[in-house]
């Protein structure tokens, strides 16, 4: 993971319109998109046919699309933030190839490729996303670091730092977030 202190302050001006800055950020953050990417797509097997530099392509172009609607505050905010709209892109190509036009109704998603969340065989995508939603109502931490640890794909340290907390504190949380989703997803 990039932990630069340039990138922070080429996100501030980013966000603050400097175009200049997004050429001199891509570089020092691209490897961490891909391989956030590369993750993310591993887990889904109906996006066989889509890239990791694909997704993340499609991450800037939205990014890119917002014309300063984001306000990037720091790297935490950055890979949080992308680690969620690489999810929204996947769960709006899932939601695609369930309508009718495309093939009828909603396709299983294989979520064994994420065995340490513990989630049944026979979940669905769409209703592990609407849990991660609720659950962040109740606890943005605890969301925030199954986001990074599931979505992200960050190792517990690595979710230490961008969050500010203890090793310790995201191992309680991820933990806590396991049970919480397990039994939502049960009810």
């Amino acid at each position: 993971m990039t932990t630069d202190p340039d990138v922070t302050i080429l996100l501030g001006r980013w966000s603050d319109g400097d175009s200049n800055a997004l050429d001199q950020l891509l570089p020092q953050v691209y490897a961490d998109l891909r391989r956030i990417a590369r993750m993310e797509l591993g887990r889904h097997s109906k996006h066989a046919t889509l890239q990791p530099t694909a997704l993340v392509n499609e991450l800037f172009t939205r990014l890119l699309g917002h014309d300063g609607a984001f306000r990037l505050a720091d790297r935490r905010h950055f890979y949080n933030l992308s680690a969620q709209m690489m999810r929204q892109l996947l769960m709006a190509r899932v939601r695609a190839a369930g309508t009718d036009k495309r093939g009828g109704s909603w396709r299983r998603i294989d979520i064994e490729a994420m065995p340490e969340l513990a989630i049944e065989e026979d979940t669905r995508m769409a209703e592990l996303d609407e849990a991660l939603t609720r659950l962040a109502a109740l606890n943005p931490r605890m969301a925030e670091v199954v986001q990074l640890r599931s979505f992200g794909g960050f190792e517990v340290e690595e979710v230490a730092e961008l969050l500010g907390v203890d090793a310790r504190t995201v191992y309680r949380d991820w933990a806590t977030a396991r049970a919480w989703l397990r039994k939502d997803l049960q009810q």
